[in-house]
């Protein structure tokens, strides 16, 4: 008893002081809106880190004579792009022959094949789904280059950093995380005694959430922010992006019905704000969701709808295409972008790879969750545009503002293949050119929509 005593008395301690610095560090916070500014801190100095372990890597890499991964390398040197007309005169080897006498040519599948063989070499569509490649090593095992293997003192700084995330981050971050699921399944069961707290119990508890991220979140031009009556749509990277922007206002999520863990922060969720659930049933009727939607934009006195209109989490390196059901209700968008910093961890979910609680504890395991939000001005359909036009003119100006690229194509493909309407565009411009109905200008208006998105997106 005396041998095990001194050591009950240290442990009691220690959890005593680690809870009361967890309540008055990041919980007491969390309620009143506020921060220290060690998160800031904490970034500054991740960052000269990694500075440091960069040129750390270059010395040993120059020491060992090896050459550094660069991401991205293009394998095909791509030559200024030209009209599809002229592509197959040059191949042809004529550039009479296909006005004179236009017939098909063996020689033509050669086309087809280069620019397949160039698609599959550098796809802009599959690379979408997997973690962003990054040009420095941030000290994480995502990387496949084996950095922390260039000299002994990387190999010692990695070993340390993973002492400290896994030791020290990951507990008290699973700890923020149940404190703050807890409060939202206790606090919202009590809001229905107390009337107009309901936004302040969801602004606490997701800011609880955000810490338990060691979420760094800096918002751009706030005075834009979603109002009632409206919908907000974003750009999608992880789920997570709803407590992104949940942690600085409230919103009503729309969403198919869950059971277990899930389905019980649903029903908490919906006793205490006008949240939009669905049965399974009853996701495909576009007439219910597009009813159940108007009704609730048409009520100023309920908070804007939050949506993500790609349908699937795409890397952060662009934005795919907006389905149009959401931009057909009539109502006032608010367009937000949400760009995060892969050098602090990798915010997207690859869902064919990892599950959720697979990809949490990624997250919760990773140097800190960095990203910037911007509110971009509200927007209306204008007279004249229908829904997939005003999607897509919504779709550039996030692009434009995150800085991503405007892609045409559907997240959908991730999963699906591609659609035969793309394959017979293709079919029909070809058909065209043997027949002759494609003019000089034609083909280079063609060519030139295909290789603009966004030109792309309102032809179509």
């Amino acid at each position: 008893i005396g041998y095990l005593l001194p050591w009950r008395l240290c442990l009691g301690i220690s959890i005593t002081v680690w809870f009361t610095l967890l309540f008055f560090c990041t919980i007491v916070p969390a309620v009143l809106g506020v921060s220290f500014g060690m998160r800031r801190l904490y970034m500054a100095t991740l960052l000269k880190i990694f500075e440091w372990a960069t040129l750390r890597m270059e010395m040993g890499a120059k020491e060992k004579n090896q050459e550094l991964y660069k991401p991205y390398s293009n394998i095909i040197a791509k030559e200024p792009s030209s009209s599809l007309l002229q592509e197959f005169q040059e191949l042809r080897g004529s550039a009479s022959c296909l006005s004179s006498e236009p017939e098909f040519e063996l020689a033509d599948i050669f086309y087809f094949c280069r620019r397949g063989m160039e698609t599959i070499v550098d796809d802009d569509v599959t690379k979408r789904f997997s973690a962003q490649e990054l040009q420095n090593w941030n000290l994480l095992t995502r990387s496949n280059n084996n950095f922390r293997h260039i000299s002994l003192r990387l190999t010692v700084l990695w070993g340390l950093g993973v002492l400290i995330r896994y030791g020290v981050l990951l507990p008290l971050r699973v700890t923020l995380a149940v404190t703050g699921i807890s409060l939202l399944l206790v606090l919202t069961f009590l809001v229905a005694f107390l009337p107009n707290r309901d936004e302040k119990v969801h602004l606490m508890c997701y800011r609880i959430c955000v810490r338990a991220l060691t979420a760094i979140i800096t918002y751009h031009n706030r005075e834009n922010k979603p109002q009632n009556g409206g919908i907000c749509v974003a750009n999608h990277t992880t789920p997570i992006d709803v407590i992104i922007l949940a942690n600085d206002g409230c919103y009503s999520l729309v969403g198919q019905v869950h059971g277990g863990l899930m389905g019980m922060i649903q029903r908490a969720m919906v006793r205490s704000s006008p949240h939009i659930w669905f049965e399974r049933s009853e996701v495909k009727d576009r007439h219910l969701v597009a009813k159940r939607l108007g009704d609730h934009v048409a009520d100023k006195t309920k908070q804007p709808i939050l949506i993500f209109p790609e349908g699937t989490c795409i890397n952060n390196t662009s934005v795919m295409m907006f389905k149009k059901g959401s931009f057909e209700i009539g109502c006032t968008v608010y367009p937000v972008a949400i760009k995060y910093d892969p050098r602090f961890g990798d915010a997207f979910w690859n869902s064919s790879k990892f599950g959720m609680v697979n990809y949490l504890l990624r997250m919760m395991s990773s140097w800190a969750i960095v990203c910037s939000v911007w509110y971009l001005p509200p927007m209306n359909r204008e007279e004249g545009e229908d829904a997939v036009q005003f999607a897509n003119r919504v779709k550039a100006a996030i692009a434009a503002q995150g800085g991503l690229v405007d892609l045409i194509w559907d997240g959908g493909l991730k999963r699906a293949k591609v659609k035969d309407a793309f394959k017979e565009e293709q079919q029909k411009l070809y058909s065209k050119v043997l027949v002759g109905e494609m003019d000089q200008n034609q083909s280079d208006d063609k060519h030139s929509q295909d290789d603009n998105p966004e030109d792309a997106n309102n032809r179509n």
